[in-house]
């Protein structure tokens, strides 16, 4: 994923942290008018995503980021990943928008690596991808976890690459459903949902990349030997999709596809333990 322009992650931040400051904060407007310093300790171990959205988060609240790990820094339990200076108030209305932003993305980070180390010990080159089964308003985080945690973003959005699934090939069939996509737009790669080794055959013929949907890890390697006897592999990119997750990721990295892509790895993220303490 290219880094992202600045201004475009001040607007995301501008609209969470109006979530809680719309009409301002009772409590922490009360609080004496000092300066203070508070650091964000780890409470357990992971991989430290969204420190520079953090960061953006305090700056806008006027609070000075004085030291943080870097993004995908590994961190263990008990340590200090971000200390801030600044007025209390300031620090306090900041705190939570701040935290949120990231356990969520250190949560996404963590499982994404942990599962591309697991894939990868069956398969050096594998990628691990992520889907478009995202929050609402937070996806671009939820994306950039996944790359910092080292895996691929596949589509951010609809209009990245042409996806062909089930309900497009009922609605047209395959060759039609192509079809149109290439006179659509000559630049986008075009991927297939399969679902058989007989839906493999018959897409290869027309597809960059196939995508064996909810497929189990035998029934890949069934359909990757069929491409390869019939010398259609080599030219493909391979992905299989639904249902990986931990439990199962070093089976299916096994199957003689490239990519794995995972929902698992945003929506069911446990988020990163942390919490805020004021130290002086």
């Amino acid at each position: 994923m290219s880094v992202v322009p600045r201004v475009v992650i001040e607007e995301h931040v501008r609209r969470f942290l109006m979530e809680d400051l719309a009409l301002g904060d009772v409590t922490s407007s009360a609080m004496p008018d000092i300066n203070v310093r508070a650091e964000i300790v780890v409470k357990q171990n992971g991989v430290a995503a969204g420190v520079e959205v953090a960061r953006i988060v305090f700056e806008l609240m006027d609070v000075e980021v004085v030291n943080a790990v870097p993004d995908g820094s590994g961190v263990g339990k008990g340590q200090k990943i971000m200390d801030v200076r600044g007025k209390a108030r300031n620090i306090l209305m900041a705190e939570r928008t701040a935290l949120n932003v990231l356990t969520r993305m250190s949560g996404i980070a963590t499982i994404t690596r942990n599962m591309l180390k697991k894939a990868r010990k069956k398969n050096p080159a594998i990628r691990i991808a992520a889907t478009r089964k995202t929050t609402p308003g937070f996806r671009l985080f939820e994306k950039m976890a996944v790359v910092i945690g080292g895996g691929d973003m596949h589509r951010y959005c609809l209009g990245d690459a042409v996806l062909i699934k089930n309900n497009h090939i009922a609605i047209a069939g395959i060759e039609n459903a192509v079809k149109s996509a290439r006179a659509a737009s000559f630049t986008k790669k075009i991927e297939v949902e399969v679902r058989s080794v007989e839906e493999a055959v018959k897409a290869a013929k027309h597809v960059d990349i196939i995508m064996f949907d909810n497929m189990i890890p035998d029934e890949i390697k069934r359909a990757v030997e069929k491409l390869e006897n019939l010398g259609l592999r080599e030219k493909l990119i391979l992905e299989a999709s639904g249902g990986i997750n931990p439990e199962n990721v070093e089976e299916y990295a096994c199957t003689g596809v490239d990519v794995l892509s995972s929902g698992y790895i945003i929506h069911s993220a446990k988020p990163l333990d942390m919490s805020l303490y004021l130290v002086t």
